[in-house]
């Protein structure tokens, strides 16, 4: 008999639509971050590192660029004969089928799955979130405790509680009540999305619950098991974590990586992030080339100015251009003599000379206001952008574009060029 002391789970579905153009073709967890990784790599690496070597990732919108990258485990050391990554879609059954319809119903679909390794725990992870978590001190602060359930908390501002879910506990950390984002929160302790659950509890919790529409764990599990008198304890991680879900703090989060004490260390030795990279050449520079606190990726031919930006691999940047306070996805194109400020620029795009991204002031989008905002310029992958042009502020351009869509070779601050269809 197969037998694994704890699996993770790792939902990896989401469309992480509040990512805008950048999720148009791939699910969120796939996204490129620091140059060099993609999203999925934090947890899956935190995993490897933690010890746990069985990890199912539960995979729906758009999973063909996750399943590449993931393949068989390779990087991150689970290809294994027993356990390893499984790579875990909806699947047709005897009986109906459907689509994963919320956190808690995908992992309930995967019951045959988890039933295989008689766990004594199962460790239920989000695949959309960067940071550095040994997921075995969670395990023994959750066999101390005696919890049936341990949910991972972080202290925020109490300023800004109100947008999560927050745990109350008494002193032993036990929790004694919950309150999703609530208008006069009672604690600052958030619910981070990361659940251990002792097996039994887990199981019973979902079969019992298994007709709820939209099954989730923070509305229908988590409260099921208070109300049985399951014991529920918090977990207090002080380390650094963040929600990429928003163009905003996905921005954010890689310009964290190039300070020069960065908050988010990808560098230390003890605890590596793993990834499935290409095989590139050496970087180049140019003689007039000019490289000032960035990340660049490997295979990389820069002739122009590239500052407090991250870079993947495989770009070019022409002379004469200056990439300030930028993220370019591999395989990007920068002509000569252009200039990109706060551009988000994804993997293959091409760019003519003479470009200037991010020109003019700011104006609200025309579009989807909440998603392009914050001065940003967001350019979805293998777009082509000619020469000659000037782009405004909380802009996006998506698909083959020409001269002849820039009137006057301007797109004003606040609008959207869409050539392609961000969902098609």
């Amino acid at each position: 008999m197969i037998k694994k002391e704890m699996i993770a789970m790792l939902l990896a579905g989401g469309q992480g639509s509040r990512l805008g153009v950048l999720t148009s073709r791939m699910a969120k967890p796939a996204v490129s971050f620091g140059g060099k990784y993609r999203i999925i790599d934090f947890p899956l690496s935190n995993c490897i590192n933690s010890g746990v070597d069985t990890v199912g990732v539960l995979t729906q919108y758009r999973p063909l660029r996750l399943n590449a990258h993931i393949g068989i485990g390779i990087p991150w050391d689970l290809d294994r004969n027993i356990g390893g990554v499984s790579i875990l879609p909806p699947y047709e059954k005897n009986v109906g089928s459907e689509w994963y319809t919320g956190t808690a119903n995908a992992i309930y679909q995967n019951l045959e799955y988890m039933e295989s390794y008689h766990p004594d725990y199962v460790l239920i992870l989000s695949g959309d979130h960067i940071y550095k978590m040994d997921y075995e001190t969670m395990l023994d602060f959750h066999k101390g405790s005696g919890a049936d359930v341990t949910i991972a908390v972080m202290p925020v501002p109490m300023e800004e509680a109100s947008r999560f879910g927050i745990m109350i506990t008494d002193d032993s950390r036990r929790i004694i009540d919950f309150e999703e984002k609530p208008e006069k929160p009672r604690s600052n302790l958030a619910s981070m999305g990361i659940y251990i659950f002792s097996w039994e509890t887990l199981r019973e919790a979902l079969v019992t619950n298994r007709d709820q529409p939209g099954l989730d764990f923070g509305k229908h599990v988590i409260p099921y098991c208070k109300e049985q008198g399951r014991s529920l304890y918090a977990y207090e991680f002080n380390g650094y974590w963040k929600d990429v879900g928003t163009l905003t703090s996905y921005w954010e989060a890689n310009m964290e990586l190039i300070d020069i004490v960065p908050e988010f260390n990808l560098y230390e030795e003890y605890w590596k992030i793993y990834t499935s990279s290409d095989i590139q050449p050496p970087q180049f520079f140019a003689p007039e080339s000019s490289v000032e606190r960035s990340i660049i990726g490997d295979g990389s031919e820069i002739c122009g100015e590239v500052r407090s930006s991250v870079i993947g691999s495989g770009v070019r940047i022409g002379k004469g251009s200056v990439v300030n306070e930028s993220i370019l996805m591999n395989g990007a194109v920068i002509g000569e003599n252009c200039r990109l400020e706060k551009a988000i620029v994804a993997e293959n795009t091409v760019i003519g000379d003479d470009v200037i991204l991010g020109a003019f002031g700011e104006a609200e989008n025309e579009t989807k206001p909440g998603i392009y905002r914050d001065g940003l310029v967001t350019v979805g992958e293998r777009s082509v952008i000619p020469s000659n042009v000037r782009i405004g502020k909380n802009t996006m351009i998506n698909g083959e574009t020409t001269a002849e869509d820039y009137p006057g070779g301007e797109l004003a601050s606040g609008r959207t060029l869409d050539k392609a269809g961000e969902r098609e």
